[in-house]
């Protein structure tokens, strides 16, 4: 789950990370009352979408007066912010962040991710702040510190330290980098995050150290023990589908392809969109219905699968452990009644004879199919006649 900048920072000034003074402004009359609460003599205006690089797509204003933050807000708000991060379809800005903008005099960059590889936490740091660090990474490999956090101690002041100097932080800068740097660790661990990431962290004139920029996203399956985090969850920035998904407990996530896919477990989803590749076909979802499914949420994963409008077939592969075949049967020929797309099931696994009975005996034109790769080929098959069939209806 991801949130807001605004959201990260609150969240990381409670752990000692230092921010500068903000709030947020959901019209533009509220982001001019913003600034005068806050006061100085300059501001900065940041669209809140859950996507980097907003400033190059024009999502970050600075401001010298209140009628510039004014139209600030106006260009933003209920606007379609697009970045390279969004794709061509962009985000909605529905709120923006209005903050106190002051000099500073250099960009460094903090991260700390969940390295799944090495089953460690990797703190990242680099002394090219505001950049994206992967194209750091590529271009100038030695601009980039890292250190691996020992999971029975967590991350220690000399790790902060040796990462602090070696950003050529003078000795008034290193104590305060610390300090932040071990704020974020804190945030990162108490509340199951995968990811902190802090850039630009900014070096100010009287060697402040300040966080101008944030990024938290959590583990989902840690979410239970933070129900304040779930509150913070924007609905709006996420696909509608996968808001959707969640709410029955489905693991879905939209593709470009045209053969939607309904599967149990994760695993064989991704072999089931790889072998749908290898016969030639594009899969147009990953959906996990998970290991108890009922005839009522098999019948939700159809809906949700459907409201893709590229789907021009419908796989549906089962491997029933804790599940069963004919549960998964019975739920594929309710929501298969009024279905416009063909449909190749693959069911193995507990009372696999049960489930392919229902199927036959449900006089619906479900197409059957005993192996994983016999039925991407039926459903690669049947979806190219699909489009063929609608093409020439067009016509």
């Amino acid at each position: 789950m991801d949130i807001h900048e605004y959201q990260a920072k609150e969240l990381l000034s409670g752990f000692g990370v230092p921010i500068q003074r903000g709030a947020v402004a959901y019209s533009p009359d509220q982001a001019v009352y913003c600034a005068t609460e806050l006061g100085g003599w300059r501001w900065a205006v940041k669209a809140q979408i859950h996507s980097g690089a907003r400033g190059k797509a024009g999502g970050v204003k600075l401001c010298k007066t209140y009628q510039e933050v004014q139209e600030a807000a106006v260009a933003m708000l209920g606007k379609k912010l697009v970045t390279e991060q969004t794709g061509p379809e962009g985000k909605s800005v529905e709120r923006v962040y209005v903050e106190v903008a002051e000099s500073f005099e250099r960009e460094l960059y903090l991260g700390i991710v969940l390295d799944r590889k090495a089953e460690r936490v990797r703190v990242i740091a680099s002394t090219r702040g505001g950049m994206e660090i992967e194209e750091v990474a590529d271009a100038t490999p030695e601009a980039v510190l890292q250190t691996i956090v020992e999971p029975a101690v967590g991350l220690q002041p000399f790790q902060a330290r040796e990462l602090a100097f070696g950003l050529g932080l003078n000795i008034k800068q290193v104590s305060r980098a610390v300090a932040a740097m071990m704020g974020a660790y804190r945030a990162f661990r108490d509340l199951d995050a995968v990811m902190v990431e802090i850039n630009p962290l900014v070096v100010t004139k009287d060697d402040r150290v300040i966080a101008l920029d944030a990024k938290v996203s959590f583990d989902d399956n840690g979410l239970f023990r933070h129900p304040h985090l779930s509150e913070m969850r924007d609905h709006a920035q996420e696909d509608p589908r996968e808001a959707e998904a969640a709410q029955f407990g489905l693991n879905y996530i939209g593709l470009d392809g045209n053969i939607g896919c309904i599967i149990n477990g994760a695993g064989l989803a991704m072999a089931t969109m790889d072998t749908i590749k290898y016969a030639g076909g594009e899969p147009a979802n990953f959906l996990d219905i998970g290991g108890g499914a009922s005839p009522e949420r098999v019948a939700a994963a159809f809906k949700l699968v459907l409201s893709d409008s590229n789907v021009s077939a419908i796989l549906v592969n089962i491997f029933a452990g804790i599940n069963r075949c004919d549960w998964v049967a019975q739920g594929v020929v309710q929501a298969a009644k009024n279905l416009k797309v063909p449909l190749i099931v693959r069911l193995a696994g507990t009372n696999e004879k049960e489930g392919r009975k229902i199927i036959e005996e449900s006089g619906l034109p479900i197409i059957s199919a005993n192996g994983l790769l016999e039925a991407a080929r039926k459903a690669v098959a049947a979806s190219k006649a699909h489009r063929v069939a609608g093409n020439t209806d067009k016509e």
